[in-house]
């Protein structure tokens, strides 16, 4: 299960990461949400990793908000999912993790199940676009707008998993 999670996990962060400041957010939402369940159980150096990771995705957000002078590239999506796995793994919560990220899950799910309706039917597509987030563009939405939606379903979702964890 471990494995698994690492790997997916890594994967769906770097899927995420396709406009300014998207994954980036999200994976500080994230992040944050396990900061506060180590802190409950008692894990203070973990804790501290995670508010660390914060802090370091929100001086990050700041060059890579719209438009974005920094960007953070397979390296660092990739080592952040790997990583949000990881401490969700330490904490014992890592079947809270497709809620807490339930935005990387989105994106994720929704590629696979664009390339598998796409091959079964040959060639209908359930999106405009896949990952998620350019469905929106391609509906109108502007790269802000669609970010900042995903934002805010992103801390919706990590206060409902940091609640469960809590339970």
């Amino acid at each position: 299960l471990g494995v698994l999670a690492v790997i997916a996990t890594a994967n769906a962060v770097n899927i995420t990461d396709g406009l300014d400041s998207l994954a980036g957010m999200c994976a500080a939402v994230a992040f944050a949400s396990y900061g506060i369940i180590a802190h409950l159980q008692g894990q203070a150096p973990l804790a501290t990793f995670c508010f660390t990771v914060v802090g370091a995705l929100l001086g990050f957000l700041w060059f890579n908000a719209h438009p974005a002078r920094l960007f953070m590239g397979d390296t660092g999506a990739l080592s952040l999912g790997a990583t949000l796995a990881t401490v969700a793994l330490m904490t014992g919560h890592v079947l809270l993790l497709p809620i807490i990220g339930f935005v990387f899950v989105a994106e994720t799910v929704s590629v696979i199940l664009q390339v598998s309706i796409f091959k079964l039917t040959r060639g209908r597509r359930l999106f405009r676009m896949s990952p998620l987030h350019h469905h929106f563009e391609m509906l109108g939405w502007s790269e802000t707008h669609v970010s900042q939606r995903f934002w805010l379903v992103s801390m919706i979702s990590g206060m409902v998993g940091t609640a469960l964890a809590i339970i």
